[in-house]
């Protein structure tokens, strides 16, 4: 018999909840999503200083060996673009949000100053200052880490000088572990760092090799000291391999550092937008970190079941509105609802719920800050395609707890359990027979039983697991 298994799927998310008496009677919630609330430092001061003097020992070997592009401080610094970028087939809108930008304010602690003269970094009882943009994945932050939903690119052309792979990437505290990380100097002899990235997603190009401006370089992990993945990005003016000129790539009114911006085109102070629009079967199953989400999203529901609507917001304030609105099969406005957004939060989750009747293809629609996400989900319909031979095939006990069995005229020789999202979790294949299947290994929730006989006939069948 040959099994595959994949994981079940938690997460931990920080949220509270505001209701209204209007908004309750369709079912609304929500709640905020709080990174880093431990001000962990992305590096110790001892990590910092060996990171530096493996920057200097790779340079000097390249120097060495002909390899080291010579810098040319005559040029303009290189102007960067985003350096995170949503991977092919991730229909989310966006895949990122901002936590921190670099610490201006030497003082300590809680005296924090970013480029903009706001507070948006932070620092440590110890003397760190914040020393780049923290960059994480919303929403759902560990799914992404699994499924490489969010990858890091070059911010621009240059050379990778040193590199780190092969370390911890599921860090939710201060743990002194090394991160795995690329490190790219560019033509006018800057350097940028990527830190925090997942193991083994780094590029595979070597160190003396040259990278485009948009070239993949990693996924976003939590490698190193890290409460959960993000991207750490930071530059420094290199100056004979002193590293001792950091660069804060914004122009702001408190970046006296470097008075021009290093971005081609610089992000506003904050980007309020819907990063998601998903319909789900209930709200998000929350564990603990660093186990991933069971988002309980879902495009398939059945007449009369309740649908979640969530939208997953970015850099919300106070005033602005998010509206949902769901239409039916024949495009009649079923649901229109309303929600004045009371309070400022970095990344926020909103969702109204309510049953869905009509058989067919259902639309709904966030408008958040001018931007309207799209989402169709179906409702009704058959889920299995079913063969005479196959018609009193069974499973039982529906819902099931422990072991699940097979009943059937024929010779069912594959089982495939799929969630909700469609991704296969367990494959069994046994040509003298499939008669039962335990399913201790899966975590609560609907699953599709897919069987399939000798004669390749196939059907499909619901099950809940307690």
């Amino acid at each position: 018999m040959k099994i595959i298994i994949r994981a079940p799927f938690f997460l931990l998310l920080i949220f509270s909840t505001i209701s209204f008496s209007q908004e309750k009677e369709y079912g609304f919630d929500g709640g905020e999503y709080k990174f880093n609330t431990d001000k962990v430092p992305c590096l110790t001061q001892t990590q910092r200083t060996a990171i530096i003097n493996n920057l200097k020992d790779s340079q000097a070997v390249l120097k060495s060996q002909n390899k080291l592009v010579k810098a040319n401080k005559s040029i303009p610094n290189p102007l960067f673009i985003w350096p995170v970028k949503k991977a092919s087939g991730v229909t989310y809108n966006e895949v990122w949000a901002i936590s921190n930008y670099v610490d201006h304010n030497t003082a300590f602690p809680d005296q924090i100053t970013d480029y903009n003269g706001g507070n948006n970094s932070y620092d440590t009882n110890s003397g760190y200052n914040h020393q780049g943009t923290d960059i994480f994945t919303w929403p759902y932050t560990w799914k992404m880490l699994d499924d490489n939903a969010a990858e890091v690119i070059a911010a621009s052309s240059g050379q990778i000088i040193f590199k780190r792979d092969g370390q911890f990437d599921r860090s939710c505290s201060f743990n002194n572990n090394p991160w795995n990380a690329v490190y790219v100097k560019h033509n006018d002899g800057s350097v940028a760092w990527y830190g925090h990235l997942k193991s083994g997603s780094l590029t595979t190009k070597n160190v003396g090799d040259m990278v485009a401006q948009g070239e993949y370089l990693g996924v976003v992990g939590s490698s190193g000291n890290s409460t959960g993945p993000h991207l750490h990005f930071e530059v420094y003016e290199d100056d004979s391999y002193s590293y001792d000129k950091l660069i804060d790539p914004y122009a702001g009114p408190s970046n006296n550092w470097n008075a021009t911006t290093w971005w081609a085109s610089q992000k506003s102070y904050t980007n309020p937008t819907i990063n998601a629009f998903t319909t789900n079967t209930g709200d998000p199953d929350f564990g603990s970190c660093p186990s991933t989400e069971v988002t309980n999203e879902s495009n398939q529901f059945d007449s009369g079941d309740t649908v979640y609507f969530i939208a997953f917001l970015k850099d919300q304030y106070i005033g602005s509105s998010l509206n949902i609105k769901v239409y039916n099969p024949s495009n009649a406005l079923v649901y229109d609802w309303n929600h004045t957004i009371p309070n400022n939060g970095t990344t926020y989750w909103w969702r109204w719920s309510a049953p869905v009747v009509d058989e067919g293809v259902w639309r709904g629609e966030a408008t958040f800050e001018g931007v309207t996400i799209t989402h169709s989900f179906n409702v009704g319909g058959s889920l299995s395609i079913e063969e005479p031979d196959m018609e009193t095939t069974s499973v039982y006990p529906n819902p099931v707890s422990d072991e699940l069995f097979i009943k059937s005229k024929t010779n069912i020789k594959e089982l495939l359990i799929t969630n909700i999202l469609g991704e296969v979790v367990l494959k069994v294949e046994n040509n003298q027979g499939i008669h039962k299947l335990d399913t201790q290994l899966l975590s609560s929730g609907l699953y599709f039983v897919t069987l399939k006989n000798e004669e390749k006939q196939v059907k499909t069948i619901k099950i809940f697991k307690n």
